[in-house]
């Protein structure tokens, strides 16, 4: 088991204490430090201004909005960042949603499969560096042709060598098809709400995409970066009561009110009652009456809240269950060597 940071995205002011984590971090022996992106801060600002100061954690995304850069835009900074950090990139992709798609970026949302395996492709040709950039489209046709455009279009090489011709793309995947997506053409999964109680059922769909023709890894070189939450901890009430705001927000206030992906990785756990509820309070603006009608079994269902043996038995669990690095969010230097102490 590895720890990454998972430093996410920032809210209505940027973090005053990322810099401190990041070097605790890389100093502490974490694998790797992420950041993320919603419609606030961008994740390649941040990743790359802090990840200046490593020199061995990897550095990722987790994860990029498809919609919020065309696929050469999005291989363009990558390669640019893994020149940088001398080849410790990842990226790290998600679709989002349709609100957050068509509403912040005037994308239209459909086809989010058929548009990530286009979106990598093109990425990975950009990276491959052996012909000029093509592709028949739908989504990302290259180059333009049609009623739209000059007629001037020609397809081009990156002017710059990438580092890597093959730098690691992972997803962000939370429904069946994507999960079974990731499997099948990146070279790992990108949870945001994980529980090893749903092993087998991931690991089904994991299979699907595994068992494709040409998917590109198996089992043992696919990688399953986690976000978790872990508290140490002997107020397990308190911090789960903390930890219910953050839930009811995602179960409740992201998304459509019948399109919310976040919404049916818990039904999906067995819990649409609570997601009906709590989407019914949190709509109606009563935000923190949804947050207590969470059970504790559903926060403890994804984190990890207890003291240290508790919370070694469940990192155990979770690295049984396929997990082969847990993004964690620490919040002072204390915490992040506290939770790297776990793994020694």
């Amino acid at each position: 088991m590895k720890f990454g940071l998972q430093l996410g995205y920032w809210g209505a002011q940027p973090p005053s204490n990322h810099a401190e984590l990041v070097t605790a971090a890389e100093g502490a022996g974490f694998d790797s430090v992420f950041t993320a992106e919603a419609w606030g801060s961008d994740a390649y600002t941040p990743l790359a201004w802090w990840g200046s100061s490593t020199s061995h954690v990897r550095l990722g995304t987790s994860v990029l909005q498809l919609s919020a850069r065309t696929p050469t835009a999005c291989a363009m900074a990558a390669l640019t960042l893994d020149h940088l950090s001398g080849g410790r990139h990842i990226v790290g992709l998600g679709v989002s949603g349709p609100q957050v798609v068509e509403g912040w970026y005037g994308q239209t949302f459909g086809k989010p499969l058929a548009r990530t395996r286009e979106y990598i492709d093109i990425m990975r040709q950009v990276w491959a560096r052996e012909a000029p950039v093509t592709s028949a489209g739908p989504h990302y046709p290259l180059p333009l042709t049609g009623a739209n455009s000059s007629g001037l279009g020609k397809p081009l090489k990156p002017i710059t060598h990438p580092r890597r011709a093959d730098i690691p793309v992972m997803l962000g995947a939370e429904g069946p098809k994507n999960i079974a997506l990731a499997a099948e053409i990146a070279d790992g999964w990108l949870p945001l709400f994980y529980t090893p109680r749903m092993a087998d059922q991931y690991n089904e769909w994991l299979d699907d995409g595994f068992g494709r023709p040409g998917a590109r890894r198996s089992r043992a070189d696919f990688e399953i970066c986690a976000t978790a939450q872990i508290v140490i901890t002997d107020d397990r009430a308190g911090t789960f009561e903390a930890i219910k705001p953050f839930l009811a927000l995602y179960m409740g206030g992201m998304g459509s009110e019948d399109t919310n992906f976040h919404a049916e990785v818990y039904r999906r756990m067995g819990y649409g009652d609570v997601v009906d509820e709590v989407t019914a309070l949190f709509r109606s603006d009563r935000k923190d009456e949804a947050a207590r009608v969470i059970p504790d079994e559903v926060v403890e269902d994804s984190a990890i809240v207890g003291d240290l043996d508790h919370v070694r038995t469940q990192i155990g669990i979770w690295e049984a269950a396929g997990v082969t690095t847990m993004l964690v969010s620490p919040g002072s230097v204390e915490q992040v060597e506290q939770l790297a102490a776990l793994l020694d």
